[in-house]
């Protein structure tokens, strides 16, 4: 996979994944729900000062989901060639 490569540049890939693999829905969820809660905390400048380690403990979480979206994604694009 490219380094390029965004969750809209495989989409189809996704929604097949989403559908067909669970465990690959509920990371995709839950990535997709800590980067709406990430981004309201971030722009509360209240809550954001006062959450700074869990907002970094989120964003780790987050970093680490994508990694295995694109793992899957990966295997699934590898498993289409053959």
């Amino acid at each position: 996979m490219r380094k390029t490569d965004t969750f809209q540049d495989n989409r189809e890939i996704i929604s097949e994944l989403k559908q067909i693999d669970s465990h690959f829905a509920n990371i995709f969820d839950e990535h997709a729900q800590l980067d709406q809660k990430i981004n309201y905390l971030e722009k509360d400048r209240v809550k954001h000062t006062s959450r700074e380690e869990e907002i970094e403990q989120m964003k780790r979480r987050k970093l680490h989901l994508k990694d295995e979206i694109y793992q899957a994604i990966d295997q699934k694009k590898r498993q289409s060639d053959v």
